[in-house]
C-alpha cells in the first residue's frame, strides 16, 4: 500500500491563471506561500523564518471556484497529491517541476468581515 497526500495552508502568491482546454475542461494554477516561524534553539542558535512556494493545479469544479473566488493574498487550505513532471530544454538539460494537484480546497480568508466557505472536492483527470 502507498499514500500520496499533502495538506497545505498558505497565502496565494498571485491571482489564478485559468485555461480552458479544447475538451472544455477548466484548469487553474496558483502559487501558494507556506511559512514556518523562526525560533531559537536551546543552545541559543536562531533558526530564521522560512517560506516555501508550491505550484497548485486545480481541475474542473475546483478551477472554476478558484477563478471566481481566489485572489492574490488569500489564505487557502489545499489537500492534494504531489506530482513531478520533467522536460528537456533546447539545450537538452532536463528540468523537474513539482506540483500539487488539488483534490480539495477551502477558502480561509474573510471578505468584508464574512468568512467565505467555498470548498469542493474534485476528481483529478487521470
Amino acid at each position: 500500500m502507498s499514500v500520496n497526500k499533502v495538506i497545505l495552508i498558505g497565502n496565494v502568491g498571485k491571482d489564478p491563471e485559468v485555461k480552458r482546454l479544447e475538451s472544455g475542461v477548466t484548469v487553474a494554477s496558483v502559487t501558494l506561500a507556506v511559512g514556518e516561524r523562526g525560533y531559537k534553539l536551546k543552545n541559543g542558535t536562531d533558526v530564521p523564518e522560512r517560506t516555501d512556494w508550491f505550484n497548485i493545479i486545480m481541475w474542473k469544479g475546483l478551477a472554476e471556484i478558484a477563478e471566481k473566488y481566489v485572489k492574490k493574498g488569500d489564505k487557502l487550505y489545499v489537500e492534494g497529491k504531489i506530482r513531478i513532471r520533467s522536460y528537456a530544454d533546447k539545450a537538452g538539460v532536463q528540468h523537474y517541476i513539482t506540483e500539487i494537484y488539488a483534490e480539495k480546497i477551502e477558502l480561509l480568508t474573510k471578505k468584508d468581515g464574512v468568512q467565505e466557505s467555498h470548498s469542493a472536492n474534485n476528481d483529478l483527470p487521470f
